[in-house]
């Protein structure tokens, strides 16, 4: 096993090792000066139940940062096996839209076709944490639909041979 103290110098290693940590796959909508506004991003996790929390993470460094830290609403779609294509898109572009069908959701945020779930959310609370943002949102309203999530680990995306997802529905 190696072994070191993250740091600049270990940077990549440091991400490597969190990448064994298997995630799924989300796009998080806002409205940004009256257009949709996208981010791929793996920094989810729910927070609690009662109230329904919810949290994600958007690098500081990132363009998009300060329209979703300062958005009222905004929804997270956990996406499905075959939203790759999505997910690629908006990991680089999240203000190109052509092609892509939405609607507003419960809070205003753009919600998109095809997730397995999506969580309309308004903001609860932002707090720094080193190069990102914890973004909290309090969930308003969950909309969930039959298929098997798109995950990512080690670098790449994918999904589990065979499973049933249908549970709790």
């Amino acid at each position: 096993m190696d072994s070191f103290r993250p740091g600049p110098e270990t940077a990549r290693a440091f991400r490597d090792a969190l990448g064994a940590f298997g995630t799924g796959v989300t796009i998080v909508t806002c409205i940004d000066e009256g257009q949709p506004l996208a981010m791929t991003a793996n920094s989810f996790s729910s927070v609690s139940l009662d109230p329904p929390l919810v949290l994600w993470s958007p690098a500081i460094a990132s363009s998009r940062h300060d329209p979703f830290v300062a958005a009222h609403g905004f929804s997270v779609h956990i996406l499905a096996e075959g939203q790759l294509p999505m997910a690629r898109a908006f990991a680089r572009d999240g203000r190109d839209w052509s092609g892509v069908d939405w609607q507003a959701g419960e809070t205003g945020a753009p919600a998109l076709p095809g997730a397995v779930t999506r969580l309309d959310c308004t903001h609860h609370a932002a707090h720094g944490a080193g190069d990102h943002t914890i973004v909290l949102g309090l969930v308003e309203h969950v909309a969930r639909a039959p298929g098997a999530p798109l995950l990512f680990v080690g670098g790449a995306y994918g999904g589990f041979a065979e499973r049933d997802f249908t549970r709790g529905r």
